[in-house]
């Protein structure tokens, strides 16, 4: 899966204008974050049309940066210290995350997406395969 890293200016109406430029194609956003940093924007969502994604989000004034990334998604009981057990387990492998974030959550289980660097992408998948 794939996750989209907007980079933009941060002004009244940025998330507005994203969200409302990715509706507009029928472009749904599965999950998303954003805050600020380095007084710039920064929003990264999930989508299962990332090609056009892009395209739309590349029209967008003040867009300062597009970034394409793979991500993981590791389905984990939903219960307290699941996200600890999995982190750990990066950690003691020097895998440093860029960005975690629940993507879906039901009852028994909780789906969490997490951003590795892209040079230690391969190894954090071999965890999760093990997980």
């Amino acid at each position: 899966m794939n996750e989209v890293t907007i980079i933009a200016e941060n002004s009244v109406g940025t998330l507005a204008t994203i969200a409302e430029a990715l509706g507009g194609v029928g472009i749904n956003i599965e999950a998303i974050s954003a805050y600020e940093s380095d007084k710039n924007a920064v929003f990264r969502v999930v989508t299962k049309d990332v090609t056009s994604a892009r395209k739309t989000l590349e029209k967008i004034k003040g867009i300062k940066n597009i970034i394409v990334s793979d991500i993981i998604v590791v389905e984990m009981t939903n219960r307290p210290g699941e996200l600890g057990k999995i982190t750990r387990k990066f950690a003691n492998k020097g895998i440093d995350l860029e960005s975690v974030y629940i993507i879906n959550k039901r009852s028994e289980t909780t789906d969490v997406a997490l951003k590795p660097r892209d040079e230690q992408y391969s190894k954090a998948l071999e965890i999760i395969k093990k997980h």
